[in-house]
């Protein structure tokens, strides 16, 4: 008995630390998207970019996030899970190094453009490889756990910002360090990334291949060592009979990713990611100390209100992991995005009505933000690595993504002009996410099924019966 204890006790271990390792892809993806709050004014400035070359700055890697995910489901499921994810980490460290070298503002922009290709990547594979590895009673939390990530990247961005702004060595330093972080201190506020692009990529060797993926390529021996890492050799016998009996069937229906079986999963799949960026999201994520400082916030007290939003982030990201997998899916969604819808009402008011002095901004997008946080933010990547079935499940998740990120890119690109727009301004854009995102409480309700402690295939065949 105690022999026994140990070695789930070993296979429990070695699973976290795996959903750990993956969820590094997390972390990255959100320290790549906030750094740029704190390193934006500096690149404006120092290459005089106009508007239009700002939004395109920003949303440079957007569009690679987009190339990213476009070809990254049919490779994913022609070379598996682990492969991709090492090439993710590869291009994060290219474009570290590529953004903090950059001499010319094309330069910087085609380096953000190959972090975008790695973001991508990591957004799509990340979350489909935790999904497919934990079981159906910690799968909610597992998931989320990358979502937390996320937010920890945003916030460390946030606070690793803040420090190199404050940093002054100047009578201490010089050469290349000086250059990075004295003279120009951007290119150390994105350099910095180029630490956990390394660790991820060195830690990706220690985990296994996704048993799901091996068993579609008919590797049934490979499944069940590295499925046996994790669980007993009893509950891995049984968990390969019921995916290799899933997979049989799904090869003798023939179906291709666009067949009618498949179309309400697609729908949910294309939908949500979609709404939860046109909420706005990015948007304060991105230009959060312009927005602060429309709000009358000085540029030091609208990077610290970033901060603050970037740690209410991580909180309420906590709520969705010890909750999810208790109450479900559906409740954490519907509260959250009517949460959001109403926050976004409230600020775009204020601004309308030039209440901009004191807290009232800055307490509404918390509010805004926590709840995204325990609804949008985890619960998106956690049905979407769901609802999908084995034979389509890495192409149906590259076609999700690639949902997000061309509303993300969209965002990106026309917050900027939205922003200081005469006609538009700040009122009218908080307006247009509320309206925008509003729609995804319908989705919820009429569309996407409660997918708490359930088997994958059991998701699924429900979903594809209708």
């Amino acid at each position: 008995m105690p022999k026994l204890e140990n070695k789930r006790e070993l296979h429990t271990r070695f699973f976290l630390l795996v959903c750990f390792i993956a969820a590094i892809g997390g972390f990255l993806f959100g320290f790549d998207t906030a750094v740029i709050s704190g390193a934006l004014p500096f690149v404006v400035n120092q290459f005089h970019l106009g508007s239009g070359m700002e939004g395109w700055f920003v949303s440079s890697a957007l569009l690679g996030c987009i190339l990213g995910v476009a070809f990254t489901g049919k490779l994913t499921d022609m070379y598996g899970r682990k492969k991709m994810m090492l090439v993710s980490a590869i291009l994060f460290t290219l474009s570290a190094i590529g953004c903090m070298m950059a001499m010319n503002a094309s330069l910087l922009i085609s380096s953000r453009l190959i972090g975008g290709i790695g973001i991508g990547m990591a957004s799509m594979i990340c979350p489909l490889y935790i999904s497919e590895l934990s079981p159906p009673a910690l799968r909610g939390r597992m998931v989320a756990l990358y979502q937390l990530a996320i937010t920890i990247g945003i916030v460390t961005a946030y606070f690793t910002n803040a420090y190199i702004l404050k940093f002054d060595a100047s009578s201490v330093m010089s050469g290349w360090l000086r250059h990075i972080l004295i003279d120009d201190k951007w290119r150390g506020m994105i350099g910095l990334g180029l630490v956990p692009s390394l660790f991820f990529f060195f830690c990706l060797f220690a985990v296994p291949e996704s048993p799901r993926w091996l068993l579609l390529k008919g590797q049934e021996e490979d499944a069940r060592l590295q499925l046996e890492k994790i669980i007993s050799s009893e509950q891995a016998s049984k968990e390969i009979e019921e995916v290799k009996s899933v997979i049989v069937e799904e090869r003798k229906n023939r179906a291709t990713l666009f067949s009618k079986p498949y179309h309400r999963a697609l729908f949910i799949g294309l939908a949500l990611p979609f709404f939860s960026q046109v909420s706005g999201i990015n948007a304060i994520i991105y230009y959060g100390p312009s927005i602060l400082d429309k709000a009358g916030f000085s540029m030091g007290d609208a990077f610290g209100g970033q901060v603050i939003i970037g740690v209410i982030n991580v909180l309420f990201t906590l709520v969705a992991i010890f909750t999810v997998d208790k109450w479900g899916r559906k409740p954490l969604l519907l509260l959250g995005i009517g949460g959001a819808v109403l926050s976004l009402l409230f600020i775009g008011a204020f601004f309308k009505m030039g209440i901009t002095g004191g807290p009232w901004i800055l307490l509404f997008l918390l509010l805004f933000i926590s709840c995204f946080a325990f609804s949008f933010g985890p619960v998106c990547w956690i049905v979407i690595g769901e609802i999908f079935p084995n034979a389509i499940r890495g192409r149906a998740m590259s076609l999700a993504m690639l949902s997000l990120w061309i509303a993300n890119f969209m965002v990106g690109q026309m917050t900027p002009w939205m922003l200081k727009s005469n006609t538009w301004g700040p009122s009218a854009t908080f307006w247009t996410f509320a309206v925008l995102c509003a729609p995804a409480i319908w989705l919820t309700i009429k569309y996407i099924p409660e997918t708490k402690g359930r088997s994958l295939e059991d998701i699924s065949s429900e979903l594809e019966m209708g």
